[in-house]
């Protein structure tokens, strides 16, 4: 495989990941940047002749090449957990080009992985939530009643900031105490919500985004002062300004909330499987790490694989095609 085939297969594989379903868009794009500059340094191996030259070699990438490229990532001083992702993008393109028929052999089929220890995630006080929730929130006006129910809505279910930005007011039944999410894949989970979010949200509805609303036919849940749709950089300056007006001294950010939400949930018995599911996580390894801002104390599951499982390499991709 020539370094001009090789570029158009990395360019099919990334197609295919954003395709397909099955890869978060972050991840996407972090594949696509991780290959391009594998590209490069194959390039740079090759020399800077014409790729379809007669002396360009038919096949410019073996296990020494993808090796070196490693190397050479580590004697720069990436992290490991770039050094992780990078080596996970090249083995699942090399996995995609062989499951294709375009490669015989898998020039990256024994490459290691490094282990990457995750920090656990970064969560927020009960009583530093509830500053936030009484104090920064306390008020009656459109934005008051909006925030105070995104926030609840954040930390009383554990959805992403993400998914509350994306949601419509149709996703809404206050009836049956429930709302429909988008997750990251496209894919649409039922939310049940709790009594506090869904009295917020019914506030909400009933008082603040009629005056947020602008006549238009915006069907977005949460409002911004014009009238659309509150974006996540939005929703991400309001939370960090309202944080700071409640004198609250710990970091607020929307996904401090969500681990907030996970941490609690740990703390009060539930088991990582039933987790996984609130939280939307495609894999119990995602899960696994807030386990460590609980003191590692995970409750005990009717599931024993819960118990002794054995993480994957952090963005191990899709090597298994």
């Amino acid at each position: 495989m020539r370094l001009q085939d090789l570029a158009e297969e990395v360019h099919q594989f990334i197609g295919h990941l954003a395709e397909d379903g099955q890869s978060a868009p972050n991840t996407v794009a972090a594949y696509q940047n991780d290959l391009s500059q594998f590209l490069r340094f194959i390039e740079g191996q090759v020399g800077s002749g014409e790729p379809n030259g007669a002396d360009a070699p038919s096949n410019p990438v073996g296990p020494e090449t993808v090796s070196a490229f490693v190397f050479g990532l580590r004697d720069r001083g990436y992290a490991q957990a770039t050094i992780a992702r990078r080596i996970a993008a090249v083995k699942s393109f090399f996995a995609f080009a062989q499951s294709v028929g375009h490669l015989t052999v898998n020039p990256a089929a024994a490459l290691n992985s490094p282990r990457v220890s995750r920090s656990a995630p970064k969560a927020v006080s009960p009583e530093e939530i509830r500053v936030l929730l009484e104090v920064g929130c306390s008020g009656h006006a459109p934005d008051d009643l909006r925030n105070r129910a995104m926030f609840t809505l954040l930390y009383e279910t554990g959805l992403r900031v993400s998914e509350v930005v994306s949601l419509d007011v149709g996703d809404v039944d206050p009836e049956n105490a429930t709302i429909h999410a988008q997750g990251r894949t496209g894919r649409t989970r039922l939310v049940t919500l709790p009594v506090s979010a869904s009295a917020a949200l019914a506030g909400y509805l009933g008082e603040g985004r009629p005056s947020l609303h602008r006549g238009n036919d915006e069907r977005a849940l949460f409002l911004n002062g014009r009238g659309g749709r509150l974006t996540r950089q939005g929703f991400w300056l309001v939370i960090t300004t309202q944080a700071k007006r409640s004198g609250v001294q710990s970091s607020v950010s929307p996904h401090s909330l969500r681990n907030s939400f996970a941490r609690e949930r740990l703390e009060k018995g539930t088991a990582l499987t039933d987790l996984k599911e609130l939280m939307g996580h495609m894999s119990i390894s995602t899960t696994r790490a807030y386990a460590r801002t609980n003191g590692d104390r995970i409750p005990r599951s009717r599931h024993r694989e819960e118990l002794n499982f054995r993480s994957p390499t952090a963005t191990s991709g899709r090597s298994g095609w």
